[in-house]
């Protein structure tokens, strides 16, 4: 008996592997509605991952980071900072679906992105892009060809021609689920409009699509924000609980104390997620079957190695389920571990992976099964 997902020496839930087919062809980029082909049943297998910089990864970690696909062998891949910009030329309006490649720059780093997607095991995924205007934000949806959306669209409105600002969002229905990718804003450290407001906005927006959705939901992505368990009074998602307490930038202190402290620690940002996910009826899946602490592998965020952020780290990617598939969750796996940012591949986040059971599956799975 074995796992899908396998991650670094840590045991889990196990069951049986089944076999999948997969294209071999390149992958395609962008669109609103999907033309698929028949497909078997629905995904079951998830990674995302903030890469920091899609070309980064490819130019320096992307043999290592392949190999990792390769053996993991996921049906649908989330990522976010792509950091690569939308197509469009200076002063013209932009294209958020499609990679920017109007200079001789970035016609060869779109090259050089499109051959390494192109190529084993990612060649057997289609691409949907939701690109900033700038080398900023931007988020990427990989899903095997075998498993394509009935419709993806690339705001919290839900209107497939609409993107957000920075490319923050993808949205991909399902026949029995929606998949949600964001790249949260980051809170920032300030009362000002693309600091806490533009969170607080954030926030209130992503609170009324939990309220109204019409299928159960898998939430993924950098969420920038460490949660609070509910009945938990510990600090168990961060790794220095005081440092990231007393945070401060320059020395500046807000108005309000809930505000203060390390941009994703701060009291109003944790409640307000909180809320999200009570009044959503959602279930934050790792925490659903890890319960305790894990200092080596249960962070997915680590600071800079060299520096006073050495080894401080955060649990702040997320795979988020309506409670409705709680007990279709098989594991929800960390890759990452160490303060010396083994399985990061090159970015400050790790992978974190999640796998449910089929619709069909009347398994019981428990901790440490």
């Amino acid at each position: 008996m074995k796992r899908f997902f396998k991650p670094v020496e840590k045991d889990g839930p196990s069951k049986k592997p089944c076999s999948s087919s997969s294209s071999s062809s390149p992958a395609a980029a962008d669109g609103v509605n999907a033309e698929a082909s028949p497909a078997k049943a629905e995904p079951l297998k998830f990674l995302t991952w903030n890469a920091n910089s899609l070309l980064l990864r490819v130019k320096n970690n992307w043999a290592e980071f392949s190999k990792f696909i390769q053996t993991l062998d996921p049906d649908v891949i989330a990522i976010q900072e792509v950091r690569m910009p939308a197509a469009g030329s200076k002063g013209a309006p932009k294209n958020p679906s499609e990679l920017k490649d109007d200079t001789n720059t970035s016609r060869e780093e779109k090259k050089m992105l499109l051959k390494a997607l192109s190529a084993p095991p990612f060649g057997n995924y289609r691409v949907w892009w939701s690109l900033s205007e700038s080398k900023y934000g931007g988020t990427a949806l990989f899903v095997k060809k075998e498993f394509q959306p009935k419709k993806v669209s690339f705001s919290l409105d839900r209107t497939g021609s609409k993107h957000e600002p920075d490319g923050r969002v993808i949205l991909a229905e399902f026949e029995t689920f929606l998949l949600l990718n964001t790249y949260v804003p980051n809170n920032g450290w300030k009362e000002e409009e693309n600091s806490f407001q533009r969170r607080r906005k954030w926030d209130k927006r992503v609170l009324d699509f939990v309220l109204n959705m019409d299928k159960p939901l898998i939430w993924c992505g950098d969420l920038n924000v460490r949660y609070v368990a509910s009945g938990n009074h510990q600090e168990i998602d961060v790794s220095h609980p005081d440092f990231f307490s007393n945070a401060k930038l320059n020395g500046y202190v807000p108005p309000n104390n809930e505000d203060c402290g390390q941009p994703g620690f701060t009291l109003a940002e944790r409640r307000r997620f909180s809320n999200i996910l009570s009044m959503g009826k959602l279930v934050d899946a790792y925490r659903f079957l890890h319960k305790e602490q894990d200092m080596e592998s249960g962070f997915s965020w680590s600071g800079n190695p060299i520096g006073k952020y050495r080894g401080k780290r955060m649990r702040i990617d997320y795979f988020i389920v309506s409670e409705q598939l709680k007990g279709r969750v098989l594991a929800c796996d960390i890759h990452g571990r160490g303060i010396e940012l083994e399985g990061f591949y090159g970015s400050d986040h790790c992978p974190v992976t999640l796998e449910l059971s089929s619709e069909t599956s009347e398994s019981i799975v428990t901790d440490g099964a």
